[in-house]
């Protein structure tokens, strides 16, 4: 069966191409509004699969991988920052604070309809960051495309205090240690 990342995120491309297979992409076109009364964790969930679901309309016999995440700081989301000033401004937010990232996975059967779906979550403390640093590092890294402002597969890890949680790759948006176990459970070797 083929494999297809259902992702335009060059984070989880660069992931999955860690793990040496054979894979297309494509870019699921989906409504991303919350549901009324959704908690995060289960928009995250809902949103993996229907972007795999959404891939699978145009793919027969493909295993199909959908992935969402939502960062969150203080019980609210921490959305992409797309500017400096915004970038600047989460930073000084997470200052000193911890971030809790929640990564939907979904791996999805076109073949057979049938999904596997898990929430792997994972927390990122900040050190008490100066604005000195928090500009220095934006400069640096720019990471204006990135949940929370930053890029722990980078220079990011300088912000950071510590890190917990099962899965590393998770906090870059794509739990490999989770996909593996599920490809397993396809039939699908990795090894």
């Amino acid at each position: 069966m083929k494999l297809i990342l259902g992702s335009s995120s060059p984070f989880r491309k660069q992931l999955l191409q860690q793990l040496h297979l054979n894979f297309e992409t494509a870019s699921p076109d989906i409504d991303e509004t919350p549901l009324e009364n959704e908690s995060v964790e289960d928009m995250v969930l809902r949103l993996s699969i229907d972007k795999a679901r959404e891939i699978a309309k145009t793919h027969d016999k493909a295993l199909i991988i959908g992935s969402d995440q939502s960062a969150i700081l203080n019980g609210k989301i921490l959305h992409k920052p797309g500017t400096h000033i915004v970038a600047t401004e989460q930073l000084k937010q997470a200052s000193g604070q911890t971030i809790v990232f929640q990564t939907g996975l979904c791996l999805y059967n076109s073949d057979t309809e049938q999904f596997q779906a898990k929430l792997v979550p994972y927390t990122v403390t900040f050190r008490d960051l100066s604005v000195e640093e928090i500009e220095s590092y934006l400069q640096t890294e720019k990471p204006y495309n990135c949940a929370g402002s930053f890029k722990s597969e980078g220079l990011g890890i300088a912000l950071f205090e510590k890190m917990e949680g099962t899965d590393p790759s998770a906090l870059i948006g794509l739990p490999l240690i989770e996909l593996i176990n599920m490809l397993k459970n396809e039939n699908y070797s990795v090894l």
